[in-house]
């Protein structure tokens, strides 16, 4: 079974960036070279700044899902909480 993860990536205008791969070093690449998303193409360099534990695929879109309706500050707080 191929494990799956949920990333953020902070982009260079400080905005946060939710996706979901299989293989996050291979995926933050692609972002940086413009060929990741459209919404990260215009907001180069972007950094990974979380990634999640393994997941399912359906675990993962949900995941994915869930974070994506949070706001910054949430998000922000997501993240210092595994820090």
């Amino acid at each position: 079974m191929t494990s799956w993860h949920v990333y953020l990536l902070r982009c260079s205008d400080g905005s946060l960036y939710c996706g979901t791969t299989t293989d996050i070093e291979r995926r933050v690449h692609q972002h940086n070279q413009g060929v990741g998303s459209r919404y990260t193409r215009s907001r180069l360099p972007v950094c990974l700044v979380w990634s999640s534990r393994e997941l399912s695929k359906s675990e993962a879109f949900k995941e994915e899902y869930r974070i994506k309706r949070l706001g910054k500050v949430a998000k922000e707080r997501m993240m210092a909480e595994v820090e």
